[in-house]
């Protein structure tokens, strides 16, 4: 089959095109441009959007050119600044922390970015370095997104997003490989990535420069109003965070809300942090059209939170009520909320609110 392979410049994307080519396919390498240039002042920040861009663009042309296959850069920095970084900074302006990878993956890589590489070549399949694996279930005619064997680098958390329409057109070579497997073949292939460093995901608080407008200082305070300090903007901060916040305290402190209309930051005990349920809205269900809930899941409420047994039920149109067996801490509004069953992704959304259910 012909097959594009989002090439990132890192070492997964390159073992990915290398493994489908090793099986007979014909592979079309394709890379997103996603910066525009010379707007932001950015480093050297390991983050999927950083300073280095170029050189993750040399690297995986580097890597088109070792295997001999064809290379294509997309420019799709104008999409990404509207659909990625504009949510971004709106959503930490309102005092919720965002997930912009997930919102990329669903709109920018697995949408515009197989669309546009379709007028330059016509394709099956377009695959990813991702650790996830996709089925098809003849029984209910679903699509599956499942989770990688090596969960350690399981990414199904990122993927909670995608329609069946996308997940029927994807694919994903390392869904049963281990990350030191990955590196071995890289090695193997003699490719410049092998030994490459990981990127990581970026937070408001190190992409500052992405904001035109730093959002002014404000006041912390407990959960009972009383001010305690001031903090230096509310987008550099977390639910759940604790360093950095500036304040002494007889007992350790952690952000439990950011409210961005009165520009406050409240702080409470480690048991404030604590919530045995959660409103969850812009639902996108995988396993099942139209689940026949309530259902309980295993679920994740952050990429590296650990999964607990939790409830959902339909709340009313457009939001679904999800009570954990046990309280939750750190339940942070803008962040995805994923639902497992067994090594499938059920279904994900996003958290809307915290809630309290008696």
């Amino acid at each position: 089959m012909r097959i594009a392979v989002g090439l990132s410049g890192g070492v997964d994307s390159s073992v990915a095109a290398a493994l489908l080519l090793e099986q007979g396919h014909d592979v079309i390498g394709v890379t997103m441009k996603h910066s525009i240039e010379g707007k932001y002042m950015a480093d050297d920040r390991p983050a999927c959007f950083g300073g280095d861009e170029e050189e993750e663009i040399d690297a995986a042309r580097k890597v088109s050119d070792k295997l001999g296959i064809p290379f294509h850069v997309i420019d799709l920095s104008n999409e990404y600044e509207e659909i990625v970084l504009d949510f971004f900074r709106n959503e930490y302006l309102s005092g919720r922390t965002p997930n912009p990878c997930i919102r990329c993956n669903q709109q920018i890589k697995f949408q515009l970015l197989i669309d546009k590489s379709r007028v330059l070549h016509d394709f099956e399949y377009f695959a990813t370095g991702h650790y996830a694996r996709v089925a098809y279930d003849e029984k209910t005619d679903r699509y599956l997104l499942k989770k990688a064997e090596y969960l350690k680098k399981d990414q199904s958390y990122f993927l909670s997003q995608l329609s069946q329409a996308q997940l029927s057109r994807i694919m994903f070579p390392l869904g049963n490989l281990t990350k030191a497997e990955v590196r071995e073949i890289a090695a193997m292939y003699e490719l410049a990535t092998s030994d490459k460093e990981e990127s990581q995901d970026f937070f408001a608080g190190d992409y500052k420069d992405l904001f035109e407008n730093l959002p002014p200082e404000g006041d912390i305070v407990d959960t009972s109003g009383k001010y305690l300090g001031r903090h230096s903007g509310i987008i550099g901060y977390t639910i759940g965070q604790r360093k950095g916040l500036g304040i002494s305290s007889s007992e350790p402190l952690y952000v439990t809300k950011i409210d961005a209309e009165k520009n406050r930051i409240i702080v409470g005990s480690r048991k404030d942090l604590l919530k045995n349920s959660l409103i969850a809205h812009k639902m996108n269900w995988i396993k099942y059209m139209n689940p026949d809930l309530p259902l309980i899941f295993s679920t994740k409420i952050r990429y590296k939170s650990a999964e607990t047994k939790a409830t959902v039920s339909t709340l009313k149109e457009g939001e679904w009520l999800v009570t954990f067996d046990e309280p939750q801490r750190a339940v942070a509004p803008g962040q995805a909320v994923v639902f497992y069953e067994d090594d499938c992704v059920a279904g994900g959304g996003f958290i809307k609110a915290a809630a309290e259910v008696s």
